[in-house]
């Protein structure tokens, strides 16, 4: 857990001193703006989120069945987060997340997300988006944390959703659909 904290404060050092490499009028700075535009309207004006991770799907297909027997499919966990809805009834938040990976190790998780909504917030409602994220895993790098981007999808009602992820990948890796609930408090 040090490694990925020392990781994600190192990333965070890094970001903030690149409008340091670019002139004011540069692509660079442009971009720098609107990612920190972006994430602190999600954290002012956002509202709280719960996450709470209840599926990890192996496709069959990919797996042997002795691997299927072995993996952990109910991962435990939890997060926080911050989301908001944007003018045109998008969403976009940010988010730490921490559960059991597939071989019943922790698996660490912060990122950023962002979905097309179609309904209502006060209603039914549906979207489809992606992630970006640093993450670490036991198996992978001994906890070395490293970057991601997944597409995400969702389905809710009101103020809760059900939300997913898919993780691509081969024969014996990846291939994994990943599921939590959602429970927005201020939005």
């Amino acid at each position: 857990m040090q490694t990925f904290l020392r990781a994600c404060f190192l990333a965070c050092g890094l970001i903030a001193s690149t409008p340091l490499l670019a002139d004011d009028e540069g692509w660079l700075s442009r971009g720098w703006n609107a990612v920190s535009t972006e994430v602190s309207d999600i954290w002012t004006q956002g509202g709280s989120e719960l996450y709470l991770p209840f599926k990890t799907y192996h496709m069959r297909w990919a797996y042997s069945r002795e691997n299927i027997d072995n993996y952990q499919e109910s991962p435990f966990g939890l997060g926080y987060g911050r989301g908001r809805y944007d003018e045109k009834g998008n969403w976009s938040g940010l988010y730490a997340m921490g559960f059991q990976d597939s071989h019943f190790k922790p698996q660490w998780m912060a990122g950023y997300a962002w979905k097309a909504m179609w309904g209502s917030r006060s209603d039914w409602h549906a979207g489809l988006g992606y992630t970006l994220f640093v993450t670490a895993r036991s198996d992978i790098g001994s906890y070395t944390p490293f970057p991601a981007v997944l597409p995400i999808a969702s389905i809710g009602y009101k103020k809760v959703s059900v939300e997913g992820a898919y993780v691509p990948g081969g024969k014996g890796y990846g291939n994994v659909l990943f599921f939590w609930g959602k429970w927005s408090f201020d939005n």
